[in-house]
């Protein structure tokens, strides 16, 4: 999609704070402006591509497309490896970043994060025969793979002894996983369950082990505080509205705990 600029203010009732937002814009007919969000839609259930409909689906692209819509403004998501997001806003080939992103402190050095849309842990995945690991502790020496740039890897770093393989993708850990190339995979909690639920149904197990529990966010360029005001405002009017819980029930089961609700 052809992007330019955004240098001037369209003459339709909106203000200046609006459109100013949005560093890359859609030439689109119906002249809403366009959010350019990346993912890498390799996380399945917050972003992945259907294989038949070769749309992208997910928790994140339908939360990001109910702001968009409660916002006034069109979504185009835009497929970027985890560990390029970042650069990418820095250098603005995208507006945002929603890509189960948790909020750090050393993350928040380089962008600015919207409130918490999601409260999230990393949890540990399994070969079903896998009869050594099941605590905290039993990953300990273990050999455990991780995706490139994820909190995964930062908490795997940690773990004594434990010897750590760095994946470009999430998919990869999980097929290496069930190769028996490594003992376990240290990922977000949702994601791993989703995994065991369906792909690797019968082959792997998420275990009940909570090593974090985390917020995740939606980044946007440091600075951006307009943008950020039109994010935080559409992320409110959707849990306002009830339209956030269906979004949550739809993808995860469960009602948002009250805690995501009330901020």
């Amino acid at each position: 999609m052809q992007k330019r600029s955004l240098l001037k203010i369209f003459a339709l009732g909106c203000s200046a704070l609006s459109l100013a937002a949005f560093s890359t814009i859609s030439t689109a007919a119906d002249t809403k402006p366009t959010l350019v969000a990346g993912m890498d839609a390799a996380y399945p259930p917050f972003g992945s591509r259907d294989s038949a409909t070769g749309q992208y689906v997910g928790f994140d692209v339908d939360v990001i497309r109910a702001i968009g819509k409660a916002e006034g403004f069109n979504v185009e998501v835009r497929n970027i490896a985890f560990d390029g997001l970042i650069p990418a806003l820095k250098t603005g080939n995208i507006d945002i970043a929603i890509n189960d992103i948790t909020i750090t402190p050393e993350r928040a050095k380089s962008v600015d994060f919207s409130d918490r849309y999601y409260i999230a842990g990393l949890g540990v995945v399994v070969n079903i025969d896998n009869t050594t690991i099941r605590t905290a502790k039993d990953l300990e020496g273990k050999l455990l793979a991780v995706s490139i740039g994820s909190t995964g890897e930062e908490a795997a770093r940690k773990i004594p002894n434990a010897r750590v393989r760095v994946f470009n993708q999430l998919n990869e850990c999980f097929l290496e996983l069930r190769n028996k190339g490594v003992d376990a995979v240290i990922n977000d909690i949702p994601t791993n369950d989703y995994y065991a639920a369906v792909a690797g149904k019968g082959r792997v197990l998420s275990l009940p082990v909570a090593l974090t529990e985390e917020n995740l966010g939606i980044a946007v360029k440091k600075g951006n505080s307009e943008l950020l005001k039109r994010i935080n405002s559409g992320l409110s009017a959707i849990k306002a509205s009830g339209e956030f819980s269906k979004i949550y029930q739809k993808w995860f089961g469960k009602e948002p705990p009250a805690a995501l609700l009330s901020h």
